[in-house]
């Protein structure tokens, strides 16, 4: 059922976005207030991406009034802005299940809704799904106007700007509003942040295009002076004009995102008179209507629960330090001892850890922004000068440069070192945020290096070992969250490259670990030996190169191998077997099971939650080997993996 707030018989009127086109104006704005209270209630609750959501109420309403949706399609890029969107488009019952298991996710979705027409989490996609509706339109699909709604972060990224070009050179009619709050997660950088800075004036209206009908010539004279003053800051010289018009859209704004009669008089008249692609400047503020976002550094981008009335954060009791901390404090040891260490980010520098060591070498740590695909082959650079440089991405972001990964580190035997965050499933951000596939698509590139840290002592040994290899292109992963308590070494050691080890000697089943899934792999082996298996332990640490004499080992002095990671099937576990095959080892009948992430996505829950649904706790394990091995010797038919 629904839980209404108490004040808001605005927002109980609305069940979807229709019933905003019968409101008058006046309605839809008190409408935007409560939807801004009934924002904030629900991410108290469940936490997530509250400042990005608040900063768009007024907007997602007045679109949403404005637009015929669900057949004009609503796109919004990334996703992060959209608890407004679903409160409003009949998910309002259960909104307070956002990213929780079996819940809303916290992105827009295909499948959860009609009004979801292109699912997003990854950044910059929104310019280019827009245009492709466009042309199904035009096609004769049915669908009506594209509206993509990106941040001032989103739109510095290269494929914003690839989509925008090709939308200028067709010349469809297009919406694309920028939402500029000057912020994305952490601070804008580079030129475009410079550019749009540079468009702000003092005047609400700081530039209008001709056909916002009758709005300047209402105005008064003085304000008209203001309005064409401002506009003459933004086109420059007579016969030029914004980045945006060069690229062939007519630029309107900036607006004020947070002004009703000024975002519905700007969109209806947009929407009445364009012909072409059409780009609306829009400034909002991150946070806007709620002092704790509206004052907090990243403005509440991400949050846990809070306390609405001071906007208090439930504290986190973490045992063990996280594992991004871990390595940040590891890396800032190892810059200090190798003056040639740098390190690159693609605007995750908190996120990443980086930030530990920016705040020890500032001029050595570089954060690109919102582009992977360059950060790569920035950091390819570096190593081609002689640098020693860290490139740390989550796994899921990762692969927006994997062309760069192949073409300029690979291919040239460049050393980058890749500090590959957030690996295995994440837990709320769901399957658009899992780092399942690296294991495949970087130990399928020639002369590459992957390690998993099994811990985060593990995890300090393999930056320095990345620090010290010269010989190519190595990459290490690590989970989200906290570590496992294990001991910190003072100084991390060089690992030998492709060496694994034995925790525990057994007789009958041999687990092979491949990194953050050790502590489940010893439970299963705790849980066999109270049944009289005898159960060898083993941590690979490399999945390439592999160590074939340890795999060997084990294939050769036991019935059954078991081989256990944090990724989907087609990399660790088929290393193994490619190996065995090569030697042989199927011949005498061995049992091995391939315990790793199912053929299928696994959505938004706790990591503990996921791993369950996927088969992969110490049971889970466990009852693999029994699958395979009774407890009297007997041995059951190879299988392939699960």
């Amino acid at each position: 059922m629904t839980r209404d707030l108490p004040n808001t018989p605005t927002l109980d009127r609305v069940a979807g976005p229709a019933d905003l086109r019968q409101m008058p104006d006046r309605d839809l704005k008190r409408l935007a207030d409560d939807l801004r209270a009934e924002t904030i209630s629900a991410v108290s609750e469940t936490g997530g991406h509250l400042g990005s959501s608040l900063g768009v109420v007024e907007l997602t309403v007045a679109l949403h009034a404005v637009f015929n949706t669900p057949m004009d399609k609503l796109i919004w890029d990334v996703g992060h802005q959209c608890y407004p969107h679903k409160i409003l488009t009949g998910r309002r019952d259960r909104i307070r299940t956002l990213r929780q298991k079996d819940g809303l996710s916290g992105f827009t979705k295909r499948a959860e809704s009609p009004y979801d027409p292109f699912g997003a989490a990854h950044s910059s996609t929104s310019i280019s799904a827009a245009l492709g509706f466009a042309v199904g339109r035009d096609m004769g699909q049915a669908t009506g106007d594209a509206i993509a709604v990106v941040g001032d972060g989103a739109i510095s990224a290269g494929m914003a700007y690839e989509a925008m070009n090709n939308a200028g050179h067709e010349g469809r009619r297009l919406f694309v509003i920028l939402n500029d709050n000057e912020m994305s997660i952490a601070p804008p950088v580079g030129a475009m942040s410079s550019y749009l800075s540079r468009l702000y004036a003092d005047e609400p209206f700081a530039r209008m295009r001709d056909f916002a009908e009758g709005v300047e010539a209402a105005m008064p004279e003085p304000v008209r002076q203001g309005a064409r003053r401002a506009r003459q800051l933004v086109t420059g010289l007579t016969g030029s004009g914004t980045l945006f018009e060069e690229l062939g859209f007519d630029y309107v704004g900036p607006i004020d995102g947070h002004d009703m009669d000024q975002l519905l008089r700007v969109l209806r008249a947009a929407r009445a008179r364009a012909t072409g692609p059409v780009l609306i400047h829009c400034c909002t503020v991150k946070g806007k209507g709620y002092v704790p976002a509206e004052t907090s550094a990243d403005k509440y981008h991400g949050v846990g629960k809070f306390d609405v009335e001071t906007g208090t954060q439930a504290k986190k009791s973490a045992a063990a330090p996280s594992y991004t901390s871990v390595f940040g404090r590891a890396l800032t040891a190892e810059a200090e001892r190798h003056p040639e260490i740098v390190a690159v980010t693609a605007a995750m520098p908190s996120g990443t850890g980086v930030n530990i060591m920016a705040e020890r070498f500032p001029a050595r740590v570089f954060d690109v922004g919102i582009a992977e695909q360059h950060a790569v082959t920035f950091a390819a650079g570096m190593a081609a000068s002689g640098l020693k440089p860290f490139c740390a991405i989550y796994s899921t972001f990762l692969q927006r440069g994997y062309d760069q990964v192949v073409h300029d580190v690979a291919l040239q035997g460049l050393p980058v070192r890749f500090a590959i965050d957030r690996a295995g499933l994440v837990g709320a951000d769901g399957p658009t945020h899992a780092g399942v596939f690296d294991i495949g698509y970087l130990s399928a590139l020639p002369g590459f290096t992957v390690m998993a840290a099994a811990d985060e002592a593990d995890l300090t040994h393999m930056v320095a070992t990345a620090a010290a290899h010269d010989a190519g292109p190595i990459a290490f992963r690590y989970p989200r969250g906290a570590g496992t308590g294990a001991a910190l070494p003072e100084r991390g050691e060089v690992l030998d490259i492709g060496r694994g080890r034995i925790l525990r000697d057994g007789e009958d089943v041999a687990i092979l670990s491949f990194g953050a899934h050790l502590g489940a792999c010893r439970a299963a082996a705790d849980a066999l030996a109270t049944e009289g298996i005898s159960v060898t332990l083993a941590d690979a640490r490399f999945a390439k190169p592999l160590d074939t004499d340890l795999v060997l080992q084990l294939a050769r002095r036991h019935r059954v191998l078991l081989t256990v990671e944090q990724g989907a099937e087609g990399g660790f576990g088929s290393i193994v077997m490619h190996a065995l095959a090569r030697h042989g080892v199927f011949d005498r009948g061995l049992a091995i099971r391939n315990i790793c992430l199912p053929d299928r996505l696994i959505n938004q829950a706790s990591p503990e939650e996921m791993y369950a649904e996927a088969g992969m706790t110490a049971a889970d394990i466990a009852q693999a080997a029994r699958g395979a091995f009774d407890g009297r010797g007997k041995v059951y038919p190879l299988s392939a993996a699960r």
